[in-house]
């Protein structure tokens, strides 16, 4: 009902009504966000697990700013434990 405040001549009606949008709207792109970053985390856990790793490192995600290349530089430079066992 949050548009219909929009049609009203009061203004605090309408400055209400774009707040109430603007909630849902910010709202909207917090839980996207979380989901991407949920994903990403199972996507990460998956391949750490594939590499031998513990997949509880991909929580290193969640490291702001430097996390996601914590995680890289990990799978790219490290030693795989996965391949030790193979030779």
């Amino acid at each position: 009902m949050a548009f219909l405040a929009l049609l009203d001549p009061n203004p605090d009606a309408a400055a209400a009504g774009i707040m109430a949008l603007g909630c849902f709207v910010w709202a909207f792109i917090a839980l996207f966000v979380l989901a991407i970053m949920v994903f990403q985390i199972w996507l990460f856990w998956r391949i750490f697990s594939k590499a031998g790793y513990s997949g509880a490192m991909s929580l290193l995600i969640l490291i702001p700013a430097f996390g996601p290349l914590i995680v890289l530089c990990i799978l790219a430079f490290g030693n795989w434990p996965i391949l030790k066992d193979r030779s």
